[in-house]
């Protein structure tokens, strides 16, 4: 059968590479996808918003199965086209991706059936707003309601942090449509870590977890990013807690979405907190995770495509794992997530130098005479599997340590708590 993948990033390097592993599959293609992907999926002239064109020739060549890795044409309906037009895919309609694009609609949804999240309240207005931060304790969360690309939440400290937050989103469009509307929450404390299950409808398939590092630099400074790593599994989250987070959250809002009208197949994402009451929802993301796929992924030793047909068919499947852990390391361009050089050659790595131990999963990147080079925010994730986190982590580091570049910059501290502790 022929793969469709329609992304660019890394998450979708990580889905090439293993649909282009299972026996089912004979061609994958990924649309448009990047230039270091090549090895695992030939690449398309059409890009993610071309869904006239990408059904037409899904049609033509018969693709067997489509997997979307990105949240935006999952918000403007690809999966729907593809679906009408009878060809197979796994994520979700543009309704029922609505609960990660509209923060208000998931808070909404969390609220009416039960599901455990932090308090919250929705604003439009920003003298409204700024009148409740004057009740709120503090620290205090601040959402864009909308898609941000992962950058439209602020961890307030103080209340003229909060207000100011309120300003740049409410007065000042700092992310244009997506920040017309806010959500303030209430802090929580805790362990985070994020849990990805494969659904059809009520059917919930929970993968491992992962941990993802969100802030730019090391010991969680700086700016809010798209992630700067992360590491599977998880292990100072008890097997208790994971398991009460499948069977108070990921189920319950699986059912609740079949109850709305809008069964959800796909990806279900949960950014999760683990708080003294027990899990709690941070949010909800309707595909896979980047970066957590490219460490979750390669753990994985069942055919994911036949499981992918399993989830379909409404079959639940035994998914097997490895033992061994994974940690991913994001390289960056200096300055990211803000305003970024690009154009830097990147390394042609050496098998000498242990590469063929190490997957490299590329986003930003394009192609030159000369090689590959960067192109955008995040440019590629190395990452390691070891027979513990403290292994794996040792092994994408030294890996690092012989390509240093300047003009890139990655956080060195990817995991390091989780071994520490």
């Amino acid at each position: 059968m022929k793969v469709l993948v329609v992304g660019r990033g890394g998450r979708e390097h990580a889905l090439c590479e293993k649909a282009a592993a299972s026996p089912l599959v004979e061609k994958v293609y990924a649309a448009p996808g990047n230039p270091g992907m090549a090895a695992c999926a030939e690449l398309l002239p059409y890009n993610e918003k071309d869904h006239r064109l990408l059904v037409t020739w899904a049609q033509q060549e018969r693709v067997g199965l489509v997997i979307i890795g990105p949240e935006q044409p999952l918000m403007e309906g690809l999966a729907d086209c593809f679906s009408d037009a009878g060809i197979p895919v796994f994520a979700p309609s543009s309704r029922a991706a609505q609960i990660e694009g509209s923060k208000s609609f998931s808070k909404e949804l969390m609220e009416k059936y039960g599901i455990p999240t932090a308090k919250y309240r929705v604003f439009d207005d920003f003298v409204l707003a700024q009148e409740y931060v004057k009740q709120l304790d503090m620290p205090a969360v601040v959402k864009a309601d909308g898609l941000a690309a992962g950058k439209g939440v602020v961890i307030a400290h103080t209340k003229e942090e909060t207000v100011g937050a309120l300003r740049e989103m409410l007065m000042e469009n700092r992310f244009g449509p997506a920040s017309a509307k806010v959500v303030i929450e209430e802090f929580m404390a805790g362990e985070e870590f994020s849990l990805m299950a494969l659904v059809n409808g009520e059917l919930v398939v929970p993968l491992e977890l992962a941990q993802d590092h969100k802030r730019a630099f090391d010991g969680d400074l700086g700016p809010n990013t798209g992630g700067m790593g992360a590491y599977s599994p998880v292990s100072q989250i008890p097997a208790e807690a994971a398991a009460q987070a499948v069977e108070q959250i990921l189920e319950p809002v699986a059912k609740a979405m079949v109850r709305e009208g809008i069964p959800f197949t796909g990806v279900l994402y949960a950014g999760l907190m683990l708080t003294a009451q027990g899990p709690k929802v941070i949010e909800f993301n309707a595909r896979f995770g980047d970066p957590e796929t490219q460490v979750i992924l390669p753990r994985l030793e069942s055919d994911l495509i036949q499981v992918i047909f399993e989830v379909l068919a409404g079959r639940r499947p035994e998914l097997k794992w490895s033992s061994q852990a994974m940690a991913g390391v994001v390289l960056a361009s200096r300055g990211y997530p803000d305003t970024c050089a690009e154009g830097v050659p990147l390394p042609a790595f050496q098998e000498e130098d242990g590469v063929g131990d190490v997957h490299i999963y590329y986003s930003g990147v394009c192609q030159t005479e000369d090689g590959l080079v960067s192109k955008g925010g995040r440019v590629y994730l190395a990452g390691c599997l070891g027979d513990s986190l403290g292994e794996a982590r040792e092994k994408v580091y030294a890996f690092l340590d012989r390509y240093r570049q300047p003009e890139l910059f990655y956080r060195t501290d990817i995991g390091k708590k989780a071994v520490s502790q």
